[in-house]
């Protein structure tokens, strides 16, 4: 088996604001060459790096808007957000969590700090990707997961070093917890200082690895510090983590759905003209109704 090696290592870009609840990086689509057809199904990585937030009896976030064509996926590491969307989902997703929600057809959703941790306020940080549809996909009806940390299973390492949760996909034999449209591996590995984890993606999927705490290195030859990532080339299947100390990974890899992508704003589709399409029924009010 061939090892997979490691493209560029991509430092954080300046923070901006996602309206005043989310301070993030974007690494994806960026100048790093990582644009959406390059990191395809993967199309956008906002990474809120550990902010500390102050108390502040009014919530911040996001307010309502519309998405439609793909999924969003927000993984919690510290803080809590409350969401609602127009098709009823929704929920409070804590340390640990994930939220994973398919806009396809087109829904309304807003974010914002659950609010009594807003009361509190504290540190914040929390990854949220955007997970492209295909096209026959696009068009089906919205749903939501709510994953608690609970119900994500995990893979224990070597020595007791560490364990892999596995969000979505297969990991030794376990399988991911949330359900998806294509092949998609989304794991955090959890190591300890010494701790080692070897992965394995067919070459062709696109794969990425995001440093939330500690310091790694790849393949026992490339370093990745804290809130860098590190973009795999498509020359091999299997690569390792080390842990230089102890650290929280995000493990991406997905198989590339390889058809025209048209993205303006909220929305993701295959043609200009179904954007335009988009627009239309978001100004209908065909994406539900929604309160901010």
């Amino acid at each position: 088996m061939k090892t997979r090696t490691v493209e560029l290592v991509a430092s954080p870009r300046e923070p901006h604001f996602v309206g005043d609840g989310f301070r993030v990086h974007n690494f994806i689509p960026s100048g790093f060459r990582m644009d959406m057809e390059r990191m395809d199904p993967f199309i956008m990585l906002d990474y809120n790096s550990k902010f500390i937030f102050s108390p502040s009896e009014t919530p911040r976030g996001v307010g309502a808007h519309p998405h439609k064509g793909f999924e969003t996926v927000t993984i919690a590491y510290k803080g809590k957000v409350q969401h609602h969307d127009s098709f009823g989902g929704g929920g409070i997703i804590s340390e640990g969590d994930v939220q994973w929600m398919t806009a396809a057809n087109g829904l309304l959703h807003k974010e914002f700090h659950e609010e009594e941790w807003s009361k509190k306020g504290g540190e914040f940080q929390m990854v949220q990707l955007w997970v492209n549809l295909p096209a026959k996909d696009k068009r089906t009806t919205p749903k939501y997961q709510a994953i608690k940390n609970e119900q994500i299973q995990h893979v224990n390492l070597a020595n007791d070093l560490g364990f892999i949760e596995v969000i979505a996909g297969n990991y030794e034999g376990v399988k991911g917890a949330a359900t998806t449209f294509t092949n998609i591996e989304m794991y955090n590995a959890k190591l300890k200082k010494g701790g080692e984890a070897t992965f394995v993606f067919p070459s062709h999927y696109n794969t990425a690895v995001l440093v939330i705490e500690g310091n790694i290195t790849i393949n026992k030859s490339e370093e990745v510090p804290t809130d860098h990532l590190a973009l795999m080339q498509n020359d091999g299947e299997q690569f390792s983590l080390q842990a230089n100390e102890d650290s929280v990974v995000l493990v991406l890899s997905g198989e590339p759905i390889q058809e025209p992508i048209a993205a303006h704003g909220p929305f993701v589709m295959n043609t200009h003209q179904e954007l335009v399409e988009a627009f239309n029924d978001f100004n209908q009010g065909k994406f539900g109704y929604l309160e901010d």
